[in-house]
């Protein structure tokens, strides 16, 4: 009997330590991979040898949350379901069979997921499994983790990029990486660093505009403020350079359609701002909606394969978009299904796959079949398990949901919002100086249109706020003049929606008021994707006001009461009547939490006004590509109907003071191509307020073997100038600065004549001009 009970005892024993989890085992047993002194590449070996075949696969594997499925479900039929990509569910997996897959350690990647809790349930799931390899939870963090309720909002990166500032840039991005880890997500698929060159396209303003020196600049401050952390072995969260590659320039406007752009154009324009993410370590890399030349670029070996891994250097995962795998057969037809599309994309390159099943299967087969190795597959986990190690994740997959509410919104990300904010609204107009507002002055101000009262200024990519969390423009005038009577009229939301009724109320009460507000432009709600006019998948064949908007503008405009016109926007809107005729027009793109205080400080001269356009703004549709760096010949030609030219150009900006710009000098006048020269300018305050001014210095080779842009961007320096206050700004050009390609898309320098440009915008009667030249 004694001798049964220790049989028992020991079989006990022996059941407990073979289910016993690599973290319980203790200090002396501990599984090499578990082990946190060791390198990272040494836990990443050891881990990817214990795993199977299924479980390698599995990390490749991305799903939607658990949360966001049963609303799906509920909301959308399986046909709307395949058109969208911003919603998801699995016809005949339901969200228990996903857990359940989760569990066996069959799911390596969740996004979508909003909810500390929800995160945390997910990682417990993992943990069940046999090697407790723990989720990579992403999530779109474009301008803050905006998608959480309650979270900071932040200015869209098109606002951003007004503000010239790549540290408050970077500031902002390690706000967002603290509010992301505090609600469990550690992967962000930020930032887009498409070169937007085509008003049209929807997401314009979610880019930092169109000059690829900015958008580089921009973007690696994010790249860098997201994933910067103490140790350079590990990652505070995982920053995503994204869309690969020029969908923003697509033939027809439209997101996903197809780009048909020379190789020069690719490489010139579009793939600088990807090496400098890669040079500034971004860890992820999304592949695009589009086709680029033909080919798909969901399964584009060479620009994968070739052009970001063996030109570039990158070294980390790339990340298909959204259920764009599957649509190599459904949309593009390369493929005739679905094994063939998993088969051309893994060859190509991809790592990871957005989202959903019918992609472990094909996987597995194609491994059985010899049409992929092993080998292909261990390349892509041992990335995906490198991201794991260093966010720490194997050490604690878990958030602390106590802390999650004091980290969110906290006073520090509430001011920096504020400062992003006020830095990046552009003033474009102010006729006889109208702005800025003197307090008291006007008894009676109107304030209407369909973004001066609600949540557009929060721009795409957010979730719908506590009203408590965001300032309108209505809410921040009234805050700044409490002894004016603020008359507003509520014509909705919806640009679209705006009645005659409404157009011919507001002529009547812009009659009875001192001073008219109109705060027009688009919306961008992602809660209520059918009302949007902008953001993802919402182009649009003009660029003009939607709906009535012009007609209420022009109404108020007529009643003869002054008016300023600001525009909350993410695209630039082709306002030419707007700005012949209204005195004052305010740019403010979607300024985030805080916007509605932003407007009203800069309109009452509490901030005077330093933002610059990050990107030029057309007259029309019909004047696409009005950019500054464009070729000589661009405008040989005049339009025979209506002007030429842009509306407003790239870099322009007013203020409530000048700035005179002098002395323009440079350290040599002939260099050799290895050297460099260093070029000052004087800046003066000329006015009576304390200001920012962005210095912008452009380049140009007069005389070069392939034609070459009339200027370029290749530095800025953001100053501050009390009145009266001369500033020397020193600019070092460098022989990169003026490489370009040859003939045979070679990099070259070659001897001649140069021109460097210094002033506060693109715009030639804007600058200083002198030449040098190369030996």
């Amino acid at each position: 009997m004694i001798k049964s009970f220790f049989y028992i005892l020991l079989l006990i024993a022996v059941v407990t330590t073979a289910c016993q989890s690599p973290h319980q085992s203790g200090e002396k047993n501990q599984l090499p991979y578990l082990n946190a002194s060791l390198s990272t590449n040494r836990r990443v070996e050891d881990l990817l040898n214990r795993m199977t075949l299924d479980e390698k696969i599995a990390q490749m594997c991305q799903y939607v949350g658990l949360q966001h499925m049963k609303e799906a479900e509920q909301n959308l039929s399986k046909e709307e379901m395949e058109k969208s990509d911003a919603h998801g569910f699995y016809p005949g997996l339901h969200s228990t069979d996903v857990a359940n897959l989760v569990e066996q350690g069959l799911i390596g990647s969740f996004l979508h997921v909003v909810d500390v809790k929800e995160a945390n349930y997910l990682q417990s799931l993992a943990q069940k499994s046999r090697l407790k390899i723990p989720l990579l939870i992403g999530i779109d963090a474009i301008h803050g983790t905006a998608l959480v309720k309650g979270a900071t909002v932040y200015p869209t990166p098109i606002g951003l990029a007004s503000t010239w500032d790549t540290a408050l840039v970077k500031k902002m991005s390690v706000e967002t990486a603290k509010e992301m880890r505090a609600t469990g997500a550690t992967w962000t698929f930020t930032p887009n660093v498409d070169v937007a060159r085509d008003a049209r396209w929807g997401r314009v303003g979610e880019t930092f505009g169109e000059d690829p020196y900015l958008v580089a600049e921009m973007g690696v401050a994010m790249i860098e403020g997201l994933q910067a952390s103490a140790s350079p072995d590990s990652f505070n969260v995982i920053a995503c350079a994204k869309h690969l590659i020029a969908g923003s320039e697509s033939v027809n406007g439209l997101n996903g359609a197809p780009t048909d752009l020379s190789e020069r154009t690719i490489r010139e324009v579009y793939l600088p701002p990807y090496q400098a993410a890669v040079d500034a370590g971004v860890f992820s890399v999304m592949t695009a909606h589009n086709e680029l030349n033909g080919i798909a670029c969901h399964a584009d070996k060479w620009m994968m394969t070739d052009v970001l891994r063996g030109e570039l250097g990158f070294d980390g995962f790339i990340v298909s978009d959204w259920m764009d795998i599957e649509r190599l057969a459904t949309r593009h037809f390369v493929a005739e299904n679905q094994k063939e599309a998993c088969y051309q994309t893994i060859d190509a390159g991809m790592d990871m796959h957005m989202h959903g099943p019918d992609y472990m299967e094909p996987v597995q087969e194609l491994v059985k079949e010899g049409r992929l190795t092993e080998e292909r597959i261990n390349e892509s986990v041992r990335r995906l398990l490198e991201a794991k190690f260093k966010l720490g994740l194997f050490e604690n997959p878990y958030t602390d949901a106590e802390k999650t509410d004091k980290v969110l919104f906290q006073a520090e990300h509430q001011q920096t919002a504020l400062d992003a904010a006020q830095k990046s609204i552009v003033l474009l107009k102010n006729e006889k100086n109208l702005l800025p507002l003197a307090k008291g002055k006007y008894k009676k101000i109107l304030v209407t249109g369909p973004n001066a009262h609600n949540q557009t200024i929060n721009g795409d990519w957010t979730g719908q706020q506590p009203a408590e969390n965001v300032t309108t423009i209505l809410e921040g005038l009234q805050a700044a003049d409490p002894a004016c009577q603020f008359d507003f009229q509520d014509v909705g939301y919806n640009p679209r929606h705006v009645t005659q009724q409404h157009v011919a109320e507001a002529k009547k009460k812009a009659a009875r008021a001192d001073l008219a507000i109109v705060v027009v432009g688009e919306n961008s709600f992602r809660w209520e994707w059918d009302e949007k006019t902008c953001g993802e998948n919402s182009a649009r064949p003009d660029i003009s006001l939607a709906g009535l908007q012009q007609q209420l503008v022009e109404a108020v405009y007529n009643s003869g009461t002054p008016t300023i016109v600001v525009l909350v926007n993410g695209r630039p809107l082709g306002t030419e009547w707007i700005a012949e005729h209204v005195p004052a027009l305010v740019e403010a793109w979607e300024p985030g939490s805080f916007g509605g205080q932003a407007v009203a400080q800069v309109l009452y001269g509490e901030v005077n006004p330093s933002g610059k356009l990050p990107l030029t703004i057309p007259r029309s549709a019909g004047h696409q590509l009005s950019i500054y760096n464009h070729k000589p010949s661009h405008y040989f030609h005049q339009y025979v109907t209506g002007k030429t030219g842009p509306l407003y150009p790239f870099g322009f900006g007013l203020s409530y003071t000048h700035y005179n710009y002098q002395n323009l000098q440079l350290s040599s006048q002939s260099i050799s191509a290895k050297e460099s020269i260093h070029l000052k300018v004087e800046v003066t305050n000329t006015g009576q307020r304390t200001g920012d001014e962005v210095v912008q210095l452009y380049i140009r080779d007069q005389y070069s073997s392939v034609t070459r842009p009339v200027k370029e961007l290749k530095a800025f320096r953001r100053v501050t100038l009390a009145p009266g206050e001369t500033q020397q700004v020193t600019f070092t050009i460098t022989p990169d600065m003026l490489q370009f390609l040859d003939k045979d898309l070679k990099p070259i320098i070659e001897a001649g004549e140069f021109r460097a440009m210094v002033g506060g915008s693109s715009r030639d009667e804007d600058l200083l001009s002198i030449p040098f030249y190369i030996k």
